[in-house]
């Protein structure tokens, strides 16, 4: 009697939660993220088990419905930072989700971190002198890192050297360049396909970049100064403004079009 009436409870439940129609994604905001000194203290004092576990928990719950929650995950990476900078997972997907969604000064940041203190490493110094010279224009900056690259590396010194000597020549369109390194990190993402999709949608929001200045080059040779990306469209060499797969878009600015920069509660850009 007590199994038919569970099962009859049962099917009730079923065929109720058949008829409810479906949720809309939820949306999670204000995660919380536990500061580094009270991760040091709940973990006995071992600040590179705290690293760990926090890593892994950021990295299960930073992305929701194929979005990365940025804000989150700036918080929660900078904390990881300070308990290990070296860490390696932390690092690398800083690199990835926050410098190119929006957030590249707190995702150059980590990596300046792991630049001193993975010294056997020549990726950090890598990824940081890029940065540097993609979105800051710091070309000393950028040479000295790809310089300190070169010294770590075990394989491709001659190319970071190279491409030290060429930021210091600026022979080269940044856009293109930049779109060309994003394609290697997402392919090289090939057995972590979560990570693969997240990237695609960066490449993505470049290419859109490099098609709205190759338009901007051919507008301003035949009509002046840009006044607004509009312009493009209704000039006829763009049937759309491209769209940002990130949803930050782009902008003209100093006469220049730039990606967007996600605006974070309480790290609002500073001059």
């Amino acid at each position: 009697m007590l199994a038919l009436l569970g099962f009859g409870l049962f099917s009730a439940a079923s065929q109720w939660r058949a008829q409810v129609p479906e949720r809309a994604a939820p949306v999670v905001e204000g995660r919380v993220v536990i500061a580094a000194p009270v991760l040091l203290a709940l973990f006995g004092g071992d600040r590179f088990l705290a690293a760990n576990l926090e890593t892994m928990r950021l990295a299960a719950t930073g992305v929701d419905w194929g979005q990365a929650d940025t804000g989150y995950l700036v918080r929660a990476q900078q904390e990881v930072a300070e308990l290990n900078p070296c860490h390696e997972d932390n690092y690398y997907l800083a690199n990835g989700l926050l410098t190119w969604g929006g957030a590249d000064r707190e995702g150059t940041e980590v990596l300046r971190r792991a630049m001193h203190c993975r010294f056997w490493d020549e990726l950090p110094a890598f990824f940081y002198g890029f940065n540097q010279w993609f979105f800051n224009k710091d070309i000393a900056e950028a040479s000295r890192a790809l310089e300190l690259a070169a010294q770590r590396a075990t394989g491709n010194a001659a190319g970071f050297r190279k491409m030290a000597v060429m930021l210091q020549a600026e022979r080269f369109a940044d856009e293109k360049l930049a779109l060309d390194y994003l394609i290697e990190q997402r392919d090289a993402a090939r057995d972590d396909p979560k990570l693969q999709q997240m990237l695609d949608k960066r490449v993505v929001r470049l290419q859109g970049l490099v098609a709205l200045r190759e338009a901007q080059r051919r507008f301003e040779a035949k009509n002046g100064a840009l006044a607004s990306l509009e312009q493009l469209v209704e000039s006829g060499l763009l049937p759309a403004l491209p769209e940002d797969p990130l949803r930050l878009g782009y902008e003209l600015k100093d006469g220049r079009i730039i990606l967007k920069k996600m605006k974070i509660a309480g790290m609002e850009e500073r001059s």
